[in-house]
């Protein structure tokens, strides 16, 4: 079985004696720890590709370490020339914020289609701030929480237009037939619970989020979602929308036992502790963390080796290593 044909093993939740693998980094994470990982597990072709601009150097490391799945960027849209109104007043505007896109199309295509002409791995395009959180890049989270309660008809219209935009994005980018799935981010979690109630996102959010997955699945795309936080009270909102993998599973936020047996109809992907075991831990305590998680999760499939968030700064690089050996051996590696 192929690194690539493995993930789709996992989401389809078959048992199976390996466990792909997908950890990854911050910008700062990269920078410090990025040159000792291409080191420490050296890929020539990743090498040779990186230094002929073929791949970015995030992509490198990830293909270095032996990950199985690999984030592509696409070309996206964001907000432009954002006035005080939106972003500094407190009263909802009675108009809707400007757009730019951004990214080249051509570009990502043609990375794209090199990697999975090049290389055994499962693209996942990432498109992260995808919905809730575009329409608080444009009034700041507490303008609106207060827009979504006081004036629901104007953020309706937000979210609205934040999901027209989205949808003609992704119908440029789905009809390319190199990815495996698209990422959509959007954290509608805090460490204790939602932010917004269940009704409000069922009302407000879930009519929006189900455009966009069912766009995905008729192009046989997996859908992937990442949202941080406490999200149990939604969770059968996002069987019932049809969620392939959720990420990145905070195990200080939701118990990962009672998720796999509760919703085993979604893949996990992450769970590996970086609030606790990873930065405060020991090397022997991070193998054993991640060798019971994937020992947990990885019952009859449905389970992506990765830490609960992308390793920053504060994990030791020798914990790093125990992270990338246990689940490198974990895939037969």
């Amino acid at each position: 079985m192929t690194k690539r044909e493995l993930v789709y093993s996992a989401i389809a939740h078959k048992a199976n004696r390996y466990t792909p693998q997908a950890i990854n980094l911050t910008g700062e994470g990269y920078k410090a720890y990025g040159e000792r990982l291409l080191e420490d597990y050296p890929n020539a072709q990743a090498r040779a590709d990186l230094k002929e601009g073929r791949i970015t150097f995030e992509q490198a490391v990830s293909l270095s370490i032996g990950n199985n799945v690999l984030y592509t960027r696409c070309p996206w849209w964001n907000w432009y020339n954002l006035p005080d109104r939106f972003t500094k007043c407190e009263d909802t505007p009675e108009d809707l914020p400007n757009t730019i896109a951004s990214g080249s199309y051509e570009q990502f295509f043609e990375s794209s289609e090199y990697i999975k002409a090049n290389y055994d791995v499962y693209q996942v395009v990432t498109i992260w701030g995808n919905h809730w959180e575009k329409a608080y890049f444009a009034r700041g989270i507490e303008n609106f929480l207060y827009d979504l309660a006081g004036s629901p008809e104007w953020a309706q219209q937000l979210l609205d237009m934040i999901i027209r935009k989205n949808i003609v994005m992704l119908e440029n980018i789905l009809p390319a037939a190199c990815s495996d799935a698209i990422l959509l981010g959007s954290d509608w979690g805090t460490q204790r619970d939602l932010i917004m109630s269940p009704k409000c996102f069922r009302q407000m959010l879930k009519p929006g989020e189900k455009r966009e997955y069912d766009l995905i699945k008729r192009y046989g795309r997996h859908v992937f979602v990442h949202s941080c936080g406490c999200i149990l009270k939604i969770m059968p909102d996002l069987v019932e929308l049809g969620v392939d993998v959720l990420n990145p599973v905070q195990p200080e936020c939701m118990d990962l036992k009672f998720l796999k047996e509760t919703y085993p109809e979604i893949t996990y992907f992450g769970g590996i502790s970086t609030q606790k075991t990873l930065p405060y831990g020991t090397p022997a305590e991070v193998a054993k963390e991640t060798e019971n998680t994937i020992a947990l999760m990885s019952r009859d499939g449905g389970y992506i080796t990765a830490p609960s968030q992308e390793i920053q700064t504060d994990v030791p690089y020798e914990n790093l290593r125990a992270l990338i050996d246990t689940a490198r051996a974990a895939q037969g590696l």
